[in-house]
């Protein structure tokens, strides 16, 4: 049966070769679409409808000579390849190879011998029953799909169902045991070559509904925890993916996850790194750049073997893998391009055993401190560290030892070592002083004792000048090398960056360019060594130890939103505690509601859009973080704006620092007045609502363009709803009023009815921030709100403020200052 099976599929390659060999027309133009008969060949391509994909022969390093058929974006200018056809077989002549759609219906790869080398159905025995009119298709989706005529036809093949490294939204990983389908990405061998490569990304074989990550197939060295229908259990930080998530199916004989992205016109990967790290990355517009985001495990040290033998991996440097001491990169081409599997190779070839007349003495020990110890150990029997010593020592193949409570040794390459610093997390596996076989060269040179007091003497002298100058230079040199380290952490996303503070009293220019005052201390413009602007936060009486401090420090990093402000570093020394966060060149909201001219006045659209951001943080703040938190604090000073107007909440840190049970404070009132919920002054708990009446109150402003409590004018009210009041009871009805041509009306009136939704004085019948988010973006109808307590003595129905806030927007468009709205 199986000698047949291969006959078949040696007649059937055969037949498709004479297919293929026979002329073809090729396709002109940039089209989307290959038909039967047509091929692709050189520097030919066909892009998606909208131009975001194209497929083509590429080349994916600078200088490489191998070409592969390839799937890459086309809309941005860097080059990121999503999926290729050939990973194993490359091309060296893409203008003698050719991709063809043949009469039958299949795609076909042949290289410059006009050889199949990839084929779209190469493994079916149905490859010459495809129906003639089967096209082939780049949807823009990225999608590259076979089909059997127009787009609602059914879907024959497509390249979602071949995952190389890298996910788009709409493909999966998982399997289909009804349809003997499965997905999991596969690394690269290298940032310039797409062949398999030592990491895998799968869902647990086992049947657990889980993530791994494997070395080789076999060695899993991270899971994800098991789905729980929001998160996988063991990865909380998927809660901050607001926008990007993923979707799982589940059945007796199918169980796949698949990635979504909820951003309109935005660009996302998700893909497993030549590094074996799960990587999550977003297209930034405004820096035509792609941002890592997320990445599993968080640690890359957990990465089984990533530095190879003799490697050692730290998470305070960059890049993270390094080698032993006496050892160098075994090759440096690889490590160049991101493989560091080949691990180091000793500088020095060891002498083993006394025979030191072979030219550099015997071998030694020496000792690193402090490190995780490599796996698997071999066991001896020893009293001391000394019969442990020697019990390495007299075997040539043991390469480190270790003694503890008992004596370990290592022979061959030493695996997983890490360099352990204060402030690392706690490591899985043994940690303690690991004692290095090296040769004698690269042993420390013992000091030899002088016969005579004067030799001594001038020795002495000579080494003291000679400290003093090695001591300037290491300072010269370790404060430049200071300034490379914290450039290439700030490159590297989703790490927290410890600032020195003369560092960043540099950036700021001695703090001479003040932004603002927050919440805690003044804020300050500074451009950090690889240009970035930032902006540093100098904190005012706190009194924090320096442990208490960079543990809240640590809880804020995890806060991760795309309507967070992100915090990008900090720096403790003593008194001396700031924050550096990402700067915002639009300001804070509060300058655009009450601009000084008319023409600086926001359209609705920003306003709607700003409210529905500024939900969306709060939200994430309340309910999706490990620990509830609670702003305390909401305000438009305190919503900043970016580039592109998204806001940022800002200053929500602050009250977590001051103490983790701030949220049952009774009687210490924080905030700002005119935004504070009932609740803080009666004295109860307070809870996530006293920020749903804060944003209600915001809510007013941000529609009527209004200050929620002013200066008095003319006798009139200075408290927002009891001007609301005094405004209502002045118009003689309700309706009628046209909105201008770039308002949404019906945008409008939600955001008016869910203003009044949240400032009702009992917090059982205000929404929370989702129910808030889910309002406004109009997933469930917003019913008419009761008339608030504080107002229903003055006012009818709610249906009247709801006009009355309508209108005051309308106002705000006529005029930067407040105009009263009546009807007739």
């Amino acid at each position: 049966m199986a000698a047949s099976t291969r006959q078949f599929t040696t007649l059937s390659v055969l037949l498709l070769s004479a297919v293929l060999l026979s002329s073809s027309p090729t396709l002109s133009g940039a089209v989307d679409t290959i038909r039967p008969g047509q091929s692709l060949s050189g520097n030919q391509t066909i892009s998606s409808a909208n131009g975001t994909f194209e497929l083509g022969f590429f080349s994916p390093g600078n200088s490489s000579r191998s070409w592969y058929l390839c799937v890459r974006f086309k809309s941005i200018p860097r080059k990121t390849i999503v999926w290729v056809a050939n990973r194993e077989a490359p091309l060296s002549d893409p203008a003698s190879s050719e991709l063809r759609l043949s009469p039958d219906g299949v795609l076909v790869l042949l290289d410059q011998s006009k050889v199949p080398i990839w084929s779209s159905n190469s493994s079916s025995s149905t490859v010459f029953r495809r129906p003639k009119s089967t096209v082939a298709v780049l949807l823009e989706t990225g999608n590259f799909v076979l089909r059997d005529g127009p787009a609602e036809a059914s879907v024959l093949w497509q390249s979602f169902d071949q995952p190389g490294d890298t996910l788009l939204p709409g493909a999966k990983i998982g399997y289909n045991g009804t349809e003997g389908k499965s997905w999991k990405l596969v690394s690269w061998k290298n940032r310039e070559d797409p062949s398999p490569g030592l990491y895998s990304l799968e869902l647990d074989p086992s049947g657990a509904v889980q993530v791994l990550i494997q070395r080789n197939g076999t060695q899993t060295f991270w899971k994800s925890g098991e789905w729980n229908g929001q998160i996988f259990s063991l990865t909380p930080e998927m809660m901050a993916l607001h926008e990007y998530g993923i979707d799982g199916f589940f059945s007796s004989n199918t169980t796949y996850f698949a990635y979504v992205d909820h951003e309109v016109g935005g660009l996302s990967t998700m893909w497993i790194d030549v590094s074996g790290r799960w990587m999550w990355q977003k297209w930034i517009e405004s820096t035509q750049e792609w941002s890592v985001f997320s990445f599993m495990p968080r640690d890359p040290c957990e990465v089984y073997v990533g530095c190879g033998p003799f490697g050692t991996c730290s998470t305070h440097i960059t890049p993270y893998c390094g080698c032993l001491p006496g050892f160098e990169p075994t090759s440096m081409a690889d490590w160049s391009l991101g493989d560091t599997s080949g691990g180091c190779s000793r500088r020095t070839l060891l002498q083993c055993g006394s025979n030191s007349s072979a030219g550099g003495g015997q071998d030694g020990f020496l000792k690193l401190s402090n490190v995780r110890l490599p796996t698997s150990p071999v066991s001896l029997t020893a009293s001391s560290a000394q019969e442990c010593r020697q019990a390495c020592s007299g075997d040539c193949s043991c390469t480190a030892y270790a003694y503890g409570s008992d004596c370990s040794v290592w022979k061959g390459g030493l695996q997983n070592v890490k360099q352990i610093a204060d402030g690392d997390p706690p490591v899985t596996g043994p940690v303690g002083d690991l004692f290095l076989r090296v040769a004698a060269s690269e042993l420390p040179r013992p000091v030899k004792k002088k016969t005579t007091f004067l030799p001594a003497l001038l020795g002495a002298v000579a080494g003291l000048i000679l400290v003093v100058l090695l001591l300037v230079v290491s300072m010269l040199v370790w404060r430049c090398h200071r300034r490379r380290l914290m450039a290439k952490a700030l490159a590297t996303q989703g790490f927290l960056v410890p600032f020195r503070y003369r560092d960043l009293r540099s950036a700021t220019k001695n703090f001479s360019e003040k932004l603002g005052k927050g919440g805690f201390g003044s804020v300050f413009k500074g451009t950090l060594p690889d240009a970035s602007v930032v902006a540093v936060k100098k904190l005012e009486g706190l009194r924090q130890g320096d442990k208490q401090f960079r543990v809240e420090v640590a809880a804020m990093a995890a806060v991760q939103h795309v309507n967070i402000l992100r915090l990008r570093g900090f720096c403790c020394e003593g008194a001396k505690q700031l924050l550096v966060f990402d700067y915002m060149p639009n300001g804070s909201l509060d300058a655009h509601l009450y601009p000084k001219s008319v023409e600086n006045v926001l359209d609705w659209g920003r306003r709607f859009q700003i409210a529905v951001g500024t939900a969306r943080g709060l939200a994430y703040l309340h309910e999706k973080c490990r620990e509830c938190i609670i702003h305390c604090d909401v305000k438009p000073e305190n919503i900043l704006l970016d580039e592109a107007f998204q806001p940022k909440v800002a200053d929500f840190g602050m009250a977590k620092l001051v103490g983790r049970d701030f949220s049952r404070v009774l009687t210490t009132m924080r905030g700002t007045l005119g935004y504070l919920a009932p609740e803080w002054i009666s004295g109860v708990p307070i809870t996530p609502k006293a920020d749903v009446y804060s944003y209600g109150m915001m809510l007013f402003e941000i529609i009527s363009g209004r200050r929620n409590s002013e200066e008095p004018q003319s006798g009139r009210p200075s408290f927002f709803p009891a001007w609301v009041v005094a405004e209502v009871n002045v118009a003689d009805d309700v309706g009628g009023c046209a909105l201008d041509d770039g308002t949404d009306a019906e945008e409008l009136r939600r955001a008016c009815r869910v203003a009044c939704w949240c400032i009702q004085e009992n917090e059982g019948e205000r929404p929370s921030m989702g129910q808030v988010v889910q309002m406004l973006e109009g997933v469930v109808e917003v019913e008419m709100p009761p008339v608030p307590r504080l107002l229903e003595n003055h006012v009818a129905s709610g249906e009247q403020i709801v006009y009355f806030l309508e209108m005051s927007f309308v106002s705000s468009k006529a005029s930067s200052s407040s105009t009263v709205v009546s009807t007739n």
